[in-house]
């Protein structure tokens, strides 16, 4: 399993976009496709919803990751000071199709304000 190397963070009470790079994982020409598999890997303290493969450019810790190179989902809930475990998993286009998996950590912390 690759360890993403962004880091996520958000507070109790936002609903946020978390998109993960696969780039380094896939070889020349080849996309994820599908429906990623995205669960919270402890608890059922988050609500993760919007899985999808991206459909366009994205920005992701200052490198642009093409389309069909990343995943997204939408990300709600968690209690404040704890991190939580994020697995991701994704299918290829490749011929045979490759499952990569993938993992990020998410710090939940207070609301501000």
């Amino acid at each position: 399993m690759s360890k993403a190397l962004q880091a996520q963070e958000k507070t109790a009470g936002e609903e946020r976009l978390i998109s993960v790079r696969f780039s380094e994982l896939l070889d020349d020409g080849e996309l994820l496709t599908g429906t990623p598999s995205i669960l919270e890997l402890v608890s059922s303290d988050l609500t993760i919803t919007s899985k999808v493969v991206s459909t366009a450019i994205k920005t992701i810790n200052g490198v642009s990751t093409p389309i069909g190179e990343a995943t997204q989902c939408l990300v709600t809930g968690g209690a404040a000071g704890t991190t939580y475990d994020i697995q991701i998993i994704a299918v290829t286009d490749a011929t045979p199709a490759q499952t990569l998996y993938g993992n990020i950590k998410l710090k939940v912390i207070a609301n501000t304000g």
